[in-house]
């Protein structure tokens, strides 16, 4: 129970994702970190263990009782150490319990190995959000930028509406208020008095031909001879 407690409790506060953009590189290239749960980096400010096998020896031996096939590598110039382990919940639990621990009179620090990825070296070509046919002003004011078309405005409710009427009804879009008028549409109905919108199975050649409407001229004013 106690290692499955400890093992909660380093996943909760050492292996996460990290993802972030590197300064100055397009949006496509991303930088992520994922912690290593298989190995431990060791700051070691005792320079005995990286000189005296004596020391180093009880350095591994720390670790080995946690998991007796652990692999160590030395980095003397940057005081640290790597081990590896072929287990990760006894990595977890030698983190757990050997973290900033004494050791020959120094405090001894546990991390877990960090993996770095970074995206594609090529550059990618940007994301086609609007293609730009409208070339810039020929000398652009200091801190121009082209700016985005805006989504277009679409009344569905409307259309739904206007959609689902028949011939000879009515459908009001603005209810009357005291102080404007009501905004009502009326669909006009067929001239024949059927249903403009159904089907017409009909023989062609046997319909008459629908009226067409006479155009009234404006007639023109008279003009007495007094005027």
């Amino acid at each position: 129970m106690a290692l499955s407690a400890s093992w909660r409790c380093a996943c909760s506060s050492g292996i996460r994702w990290k993802r972030f953009h590197l300064p100055g590189s397009p949006d496509m290239h991303i930088k992520t970190i994922k912690c290593n749960r298989f190995c431990l980096v060791a700051s070691v400010t005792n320079q005995e263990v990286f000189s005296r096998p004596e020391a180093q020896a009880g350095f591994e031996s720390l670790f080995r009782s946690f998991d007796p096939a652990v692999q160590f590598q030395y980095f003397k110039s940057f005081r640290r150490a790597r081990i590896s382990f072929s287990d990760a919940p006894a990595a977890a639990e030698a983190r757990l319990r050997l973290h900033k621990t004494d050791f020959n009179g120094k405090e001894m620090r546990l991390y877990f190995a960090q993996s770095v990825h970074i995206g594609s070296p090529r550059l990618m070509p940007p994301k086609p959000d609007k293609q730009f046919l409208i070339s810039p002003p020929a000398s652009p004011p200091v801190g121009w930028e082209q700016s985005n078309d805006a989504m277009p405005v679409i009344n569905y409710d409307l259309l739904c509406a206007i959609s689902k009427l028949g011939p000879g009804e009515q459908y009001e879009l603005q209810t009357a208020t005291p102080t404007t008028p009501s905004v009502v549409v009326h669909v006009c109905e067929d001239e024949r008095g059927g249903d403009a919108s159904a089907p017409d199975d009909s023989d062609p050649d046997e319909q008459p031909r629908p009226l067409r409407p006479r155009i009234v001229q404006t007639r023109r004013p008279d003009f007495g001879e007094d005027q």
